[in-house]
Parts: C-alpha cells; sequence; structure tokens
C-alpha cells in the first residue's frame, strides 16, 4: 500500500495531563469544552463540564454537567484533556461520497456542464482508473474527511473495469489502516449506451457478476452491531445506468443479507424524463416498483421529489442523503430537506463525488447546507443546530446506526473537537452558531472509537504515525495525471 500512512513524520502528541492519583482503566475526560453540541432539542448544559471517554471500550461513559467533575472525582480519570478552547461535535458523518472522484477534481472539460453532459464525458476517464489509482484516492477522500470533523464515511464505488475486481477491498484495507468508520456500498452499473442507458459498454458489468460479487463482499466484511468499523451495502447507481432486473435483484438479496440499499434518485429533470420514458413512472414509483420503498433505503440528492413523494418516502421510513454543494455545482436544484425531514424521512448529509464538488469537507457542508435551505425556507426553520443534526445523528439513521451521530452514554466514543480562533471567528459570541456561520474548515481534533484519528488538525493513522500528506498529495496528482490523460 502507498497511502502515506507510517510515513517518517512524526505524530503530535494530544495536548493533556496525567490525573491525579493511580486510577484503573483508561479513562479520559474532555474537560470544560467551549460548547458542546447534543442536538437542537437537546439541553447542551448537561455536558458543560465535559465528556468522560472509556478509551479501552471506544464508548462514551458520561456527560459532566456545568463545575462538577466525573464519577469518584478528578483521580478518577486516566488523562484529563483541556478542552475550554473547543466546540465538541459527535464525529460528523458523510452519507454520500465517490472517493475516487478525488482524481477528476476542477476538470476544465467538464467543469461548466450539467449532469449528463458532465457523467458522459467522464465515464471514459474513469473507465481506465486503477488498483494504485482507486486507494490513493480513497487515502485522499478519507483524510480530508477526517481532517473536517467526519469520522464515519459512506462511499458509493460503482465503477469496475478490467483489472478493478478488488475495487471494495481496497477500500476496505484504507478504512483500517486510517481508523475511520466506513458504509462501503458494492455499486453497480449494468444498462449500458447499447441498451438505452447513460454509461458506454466498457464500464457495465453482468448482473450475475455484481451479485456474486456482492454476497462475497458481505461474507468477508461486514460487520454487524455496536462498534462495527466497516460495513458493506449493495449500490446500483441510479435508473439511468442499471436494469429493473438488477435493481429487483439486489433489493432481494439486501433483505436475505440483511444489509442496506443506496442508489442516485430525483437528483436532476433529465433523470425524471428518462424514468418517464423508459418506465412510464417517475422516480418514487419506480423505486416501489423494484421493492426499495422501505427503511433499507437511503438515495443520495432527493432534489426533485412532490408533495405526495415526500410523504410516502417518509411513510416507508427512507432516508435521504441531501448534498447541497454538489447540487449547486451541478445546478441540480434544492432540496426539500425541511419538508422531507418533517415527514419522517432521515435527512443526512453528503459530500458526494469531487467531481461535483471538488472538496471532501463535511463542516463545509453543514454552512452550505443552512444557507442553501434558508433559500426555501427561511432562517428561522433552518438553524445552526438543525443543520449539525442533519451531520450526525440524522447521518446515522440514514446509514441505520444508532450507536454513532450523538454524545450520549453508552455511544460509541466519536467526537469532533473544532477550535475557534483566528481572524475568521474574531468577535464572535457563541460558540455553536459561530462554528457554522463563520465557516469553520478544519477540526483540531478527532477521536474514532475513544482513539485520537485527528490531532493538531493533521489525521493519522492508527499506528500512531501522522499522515505523510506531502508523499500523498505528490502520489495522488501524478496518478490524477495519468488518468485523465490516456
Amino acid at each position: 500500500m502507498t497511502t502515506g500512512i507510517g510515513s517518517s513524520a512524526a505524530s503530535r502528541q494530544a495536548a493533556s495531563c496525567p490525573a491525579a492519583g493511580n486510577p484503573t482503566g483508561s479513562t479520559m475526560w474532555l474537560r470544560n469544552p467551549m460548547a458542546v453540541h447534543l442536538g437542537r432539542d437537546v439541553d447542551s448544559k448537561q455536558a458543560s463540564g465535559g465528556i468522560v471517554v472509556d478509551t479501552e471500550s471506544g464508548t462514551i461513559i458520561e456527560l459532566v454537567s456545568a463545575g462538577g467533575e466525573p464519577t469518584g472525582g478528578r483521580q478518577a480519570v486516566a488523562e484529563v484533556v483541556d478542552a475550554s478552547q473547543h466546540v465538541i461535535t459527535p464525529g460528523l458523518i458523510n452519507t454520500h461520497h465517490h472517493f475516487y472522484q478525488t482524481l477528476t477534481r476542477a476538470w476544465a472539460p467538464v467543469a461548466d456542464l450539467p449532469l449528463f453532459g458532465w457523467l458522459t464525458n467522464l465515464y471514459p476517464v474513469w473507465a481506465r482508473l486503477t488498483p494504485k489509482a482507486l486507494e490513493l484516492a480513497t487515502t485522499v477522500a478519507m483524510a480530508e474527511l477526517l481532517e473536517s470533523g467526519c469520522t464515519t464515511a459512506a462511499d458509493h464505488h460503482y465503477l469496475f473495469p478490467t483489472g478493478m475486481d478488488d475495487a471494495i477491498d481496497i477500500q476496505v484495507e484504507v478504512t483500517r489502516q486510517l481508523g475511520m468508520r466506513a458504509m462501503l456500498t458494492r455499486g453497480s452499473m449494468s444498462l449500458g449506451e447499447k441498451d438505452g442507458g447513460l454509461p458506454p459498454q466498457q464500464t457495465v458489468q453482468d448482473p450475475d457478476v455484481i451479485l456474486a460479487d456482492s454476497r462475497r463482499l458481505v461474507e468477508a466484511y461486514h460487520e454487524r452491531g455496536v462498534g462495527a468499523q466497516v460495513q458493506i451495502g449493495f449500490a446500483p447507481c441510479s435508473p439511468f445506468s442499471v436494469t429493473t432486473e438488477l435493481m429487483r435483484d439486489s433489493a432481494i438479496l439486501a433483505e436475505e443479507l440483511d444489509v442496506r440499499l443506496h442508489t442516485h434518485l430525483a437528483e436532476t429533470l433529465d433523470e425524471e424524463e428518462f424514468c418517464r420514458e423508459r418506465f412510464g413512472l417517475r422516480t418514487v414509483d419506480y423505486l416501489e416498483s423494484v421493492g426499495w420503498l422501505s427503511d433499507r433505503s437511503w438515495l443520495a440528492h432527493g432534489v426533485h421529489f412532490d408533495t405526495d413523494e415526500i410523504t410516502r418516502l417518509g411513510e416507508a421510513g427512507a432516508s435521504v442523503a441531501h448534498c447541497p454543494t454538489s447540487n449547486m455545482r451541478l445546478a441540480s436544484g434544492i432540496a426539500r430537506a425541511v419538508e422531507l425531514e418533517d415527514a419522517g424521512v432521515n435527512v443526512g448529509l453528503g459530500v458526494d463525488g469531487s467531481a461535483s464538488n471538488d472538496a471532501s469537507n463535511l463542516i463545509r457542508e453543514v454552512r452550505q447546507a443552512l444557507y442553501v435551505q434558508r433559500l426555501r425556507y427561511g432562517s428561522e426553520d433552518v438553524t445552526s443546530t438543525r443543520v449539525l443534526d442533519w451531520a450526525t445523528r440524522g447521518s446515522a439513521a440514514a446509514l441505520g446506526r444508532a450507536d454513532i451521530g450523538r454524545i450520549e452514554a453508552g455511544k460509541q466514543a466519536d467526537l469532533a473537537m473544532f477550535r475557534l480562533d483566528g481572524l475568521a471567528f474574531s468577535g464572535s459570541h457563541d460558540p455553536i452558531p459561530a462554528l457554522v456561520l463563520c465557516g469553520a474548515e478544519k477540526a483540531d481534533r478527532v477521536m474514532v472509537a475513544g482513539q485520537w484519528r485527528v490531532l493538531d488538525g493533521n489525521a493519522i493513522g492508527r499506528d500512531g504515525v501522522q499522515l505523510d500528506k506531502e508523499a500523498l498529495i505528490a502520489a495522488h496528482q501524478e496518478e490524477a495525471r495519468k488518468l485523465v490523460a490516456g
């Protein structure tokens, strides 16, 4: 592997001090934070004194109220971290991405195109993807996400050209090296140009191959239950790139193996028109016809659902990954996120592929969601705490997780810590609104399962060694140039 993890750059140690006495266990007290986001309907004062983490089990064991101390006093914890300069949120959760697309950021031929034109120009480029390029692209995307405060990421990988049979296996290895959590979806395309689809033939696969590999990946890697690090989902790409038979068979297999389903849906008006012409159905009718209208499914974008469809999605318990930057970048429209949530749909946030966003930064996506949704619903209904909830508890629900996305005793110790210093925050008064409105770009520290994965703004691997970003960028840039050059 050439991820840059395990480089000569030494990791920076956490600024902490040992507690007095000789405590037992592996407890850490993140003491007296500037502010903690517990949720828009939760009194944050119950954690004003900090958060106590068991670094061995990777769980939150106690919230400390203002002026208080952990149960048993300070001497009962092994390590105390001064969090007085930090705003702490649950680890942010990214519900939609295409890691491989970090190789085609800001490529001039597609910089100003809508979705279908953008795709048809990029498919032949992406068809040249190699294992080395994917490994580097995945590492860059996940490291960038980590440094933005993201602790769990869902990736939608649907490209399996010749030589790329082990694409998801590669992503599993990078996930483990970085110590992040991931929902890696086995995407697919089976409807090529000659059969009326959008992708070129060299990018599509036989359905039997797709389903067999989907089963293999679940059996090899899917972790279940509390604290799972790697999970597998099934993700036929979109109505214009897979057959109805593959959609149905994927739903049946997902039910059998008890995994989640993901696809693009209602992203653009072109897609809506494609569904009407090919299937004689709107997108949600099509979803129901192939057995996907259920609480097992989470859908990328969901920009063009009508009011009746929003109600039906809520009644089914489906989820939507809202991708505001991508929707603006491709001029796709504004998702009806508030109405979706009010109807019972789990709304999460996604950065989407870097070729339609050009960044893998989830705290930036929170701010984008706030502003684009205010254009539709006004400022009172779209608050800083609401969009932070979309990036945490809403995203967790979209991925079927109840153990992450919240700061509560018993939940996983996945935490992001942001500093509000520098010119951008000078003069700000209230920490939670400042985090979003003043435009935080990077987390100072990030913890996954009780272990530091970002220190002083720099990603570190599971071996505790700081990521060699210079070497990673150089290798990634070289692969990006080769991919585009052909």
